[in-house]
């Protein structure tokens, strides 16, 4: 939620959205990017413990980079909240056996929505800015407690959120490519599976569902690419939103494919 003070700043964005151009993080942050899913493939396989820090510092700058997307800045009240019911989802996680993670993480999201719609009744804008407000802080705490996914997929198989992350970052790493768009996003999604099919080789028992869950890693994380790319050119934007989607966007696939598949 944004505090009432920063209704002037935030009045400009969001009606300019639709003019707004098509802008790519770049290389940078596309290696910031792998090496947040290089540290979470890491440690994955080790437990929930070790993944928790990459999860955790995942939701925070998920948090940020969605209202900064949005352009609302600063947003310090609803950063905070977001991150919040992300914590609290990776708490609820923890705490909940391996088949009953979903419900804790809905759980989670209703009571933090009711949250989010009570201290909106703070907010002494206009009726445009608390729908604004309203929005982007619903929709940041969904994709901040939907992260949570890759750790509720670790207490599955660690190695299932090994492999999606690695897909990620060869597919963002290849989408940053210079080159037509189309090309870039080819080669992305063929890194993505060319990583799945690496995996299948070297580990016993992984075989075509390594190729399956690097593929989702790799559309899902060209796609939170894409939507990261729509903005008035923004440096802080590309290195939060632009780092985070990516790979917050494949958590809410790997957690029911390693149920399906491991």
């Amino acid at each position: 939620m944004t505090a009432p003070a920063d209704a002037p700043r935030l009045a400009a964005g969001p009606r300019h959205r639709a003019r707004s151009p098509i802008v790519p993080p770049g290389a940078r942050p596309a290696v910031l990017t792998a090496l947040l899913a290089a540290l979470l493939a890491a440690t994955a396989p080790i437990g929930q413990a070790a993944a928790l820090p990459a999860v955790v510092l995942l939701q925070a700058v998920t948090a940020a980079g969605w209202f900064r997307l949005n352009g609302m800045w600063p947003a310090r009240q609803g950063i905070a909240l977001a991150f919040a019911g992300g914590l609290t989802a990776d708490a609820a996680v923890l705490a909940a056996p391996a088949d009953r993670a979903p419900e804790a993480v809905v759980g989670v999201l209703g009571v933090w929505f009711l949250l989010v719609l009570v201290l909106q009744l703070r907010h002494r804008g206009s009726a445009d800015e608390r729908l604004d407000s309203l929005t982007a802080t619903s929709a940041a705490t969904l994709l901040t407690v939907a992260a949570t996914g890759h750790l509720a997929a670790v207490d599955v198989s660690g190695r299932a959120v090994a492999v999606t992350a690695a897909a990620v970052a060869a597919a963002v790493l290849l989408r940053a490519v210079p080159g037509p768009a189309f090309l870039s996003f080819l080669l992305g999604l063929l890194a993505a599976v060319g990583t799945g099919a690496f995996a299948a080789s070297r580990v016993d028992g992984f075989g075509a569902d390594a190729v399956a869950l690097a593929a989702a890693g790799g559309v899902c994380a060209l796609i939170g690419h894409r939507v990261a790319s729509y903005d008035f050119p923004s440096r802080f934007v590309h290195f939060t939103a632009g780092v985070a989607l990516p790979l917050t966007a494949a958590a809410p696939a790997v957690y029911p494919l390693a149920r399906a598949l491991m």
